[in-house]
């Protein structure tokens, strides 16, 4: 993508991760590698594995726009439903895991030296539960991350300066996981909390220039805050092994539909953000105070809540704070053919709610945090 033309449109991608859960006790079950041994048939490289043996990721092909997007998602949700459903599970879109067995830690036995018994076994893994030991303990969660093509990292590292004050209302936007292993945590997406603990996870820091970013990245790195400066966790990155900018602060939300449209909304945030650091504006500094409490407000309420927006310090709702957003933005929705799909995701939210809202709708309804668990397979792949 020419960062100055934003008529252009930049090919974007999805990264998926959802629970695998048992259709009677609706637990989470530690099931992924036979789960994506079956998907990779059909998906092959487009499935993996996650931190945790109760997760699957499935990714998408680059597409152009929001059909081709559409199609590739539930492609990717078919297969790993139909693997799912030939394990005996089902696939469930929620940020965290709404139940989960007494025994099914985590963290598994920590006693001596035995293995860690629902970490995936990949060296990653491994190596971030030696650095940060019990603070891994219930870090099962599933996000989605958008993928915006962008090859220039130096034009990266300055566009995520421009996106950092947006961040907290992607999370109002996405919050999913108001229960958390059997109970109702009161925020609504408690994933949020859970990745707030961590010092190299959350918006990214202030750079004035990739080689900032580098630096910064590797100084992290050095006090074993963060794993691997090549690979920082943080909320905007310039992806370490694909030419995109890589956003990554939302929950897994249960609806294809609000996928693509929130994704294309991404999108012409990226383009407009790329146009502008590529004509010099070096994006508001926005304090990093201030973003860490607008966070933090976006998990406790969600949308249709309030919300401290961090380019003013005010607190605003979020539906207006969306506004604000998409007339920042029109242009680039107009231009690439996007303005109804993200005006039809906002009447969506306005008229039955947010992912967390519609979780705790269903308990409500019918006193069983079973019922919001078979809700969230629905509506995650409705024709399985």
């Amino acid at each position: 993508m020419n960062p100055c033309r934003p008529e252009e449109p930049p090919t974007v991608g999805v990264e998926e991760e959802y629970f695998l859960v048992h259709p009677g006790s609706r637990a989470v079950v530690p099931a992924s590698a036979r789960v994506v041994a079956r998907a990779s048939a059909a998906l092959g490289e487009d499935v993996a594995g996650e931190f945790t043996e109760f997760q699957v990721e499935g990714r998408t092909q680059p597409c152009s726009g929001a059909r081709e997007l559409r199609a590739e998602l539930c492609r990717v949700r078919t297969a790993l439903a139909d693997a799912a459903r030939a394990e005996g599970l089902r696939l469930c879109a929620s940020g965290t895991p709404v139940i989960a067995d007494a025994d099914a830690d985590v963290s598994g036995d920590r006693s001596g030296d035995s293995t860690l018994t629902y970490i995936s076994d990949h060296p990653r893994y491994r190596a971030g539960v030696l650095q940060y030991r019990s603070m891994l303990d219930d870090f099962a969660v599933c996000a989605f991350h958008a993928h915006v093509h962008l090859p220039d990292r130096e034009t990266a590292v300055l566009t995520c300066n421009h996106l950092r004050p947006w961040l907290p209302l992607l999370v109002a936007m996405s919050a999913n996981s108001p229960y958390h292993r059997g109970r109702d945590t009161g925020y609504a997406g408690w994933r949020a909390v859970i990745r707030s603990r961590f010092p190299c996870l959350g918006p990214p820091p202030y750079a004035a220039s990739l080689a900032e970013h580098e630096r910064l990245a590797t100084a992290m790195a050095a006090t074993e805050a963060m794993l691997d400066p090549g690979m920082p966790f943080w909320d905007v990155r310039p992806n370490p092994h694909l030419p995109t900018l890589e956003v990554r602060a939302m929950d897994v939300l249960p609806d294809v539909a609000d996928t693509v449209a929130l994704t294309l909304l991404i999108r012409a945030l990226v383009a407009t953000a790329a146009s502008r650091a590529a004509a010099g504006d070096p994006g508001p500094r926005t304090g990093a105070e201030l973003l860490r409490a607008a966070y933090w407000r976006a998990a406790r309420d969600g949308w249709p809540g309030h919300g401290a927006d961090p380019l003013t310090g005010r607190v605003l709702p979020y539906a207006v704070q969306a506004q604000k957003l998409v007339g920042h933005v029109r242009p680039a929705l107009r231009a690439y053919g996007d303005e109804d799909e993200v005006t039809a995701f906002l009447d969506r939210l306005a008229s039955r709610g947010p992912g967390a809202e519609r979780q705790r709708a269903r308990m409500a309804a019918e006193g069983r945090l079973s019922a919001v668990v078979d809700g969230l397979v629905r509506e995650t792949c409705p024709d399985r």
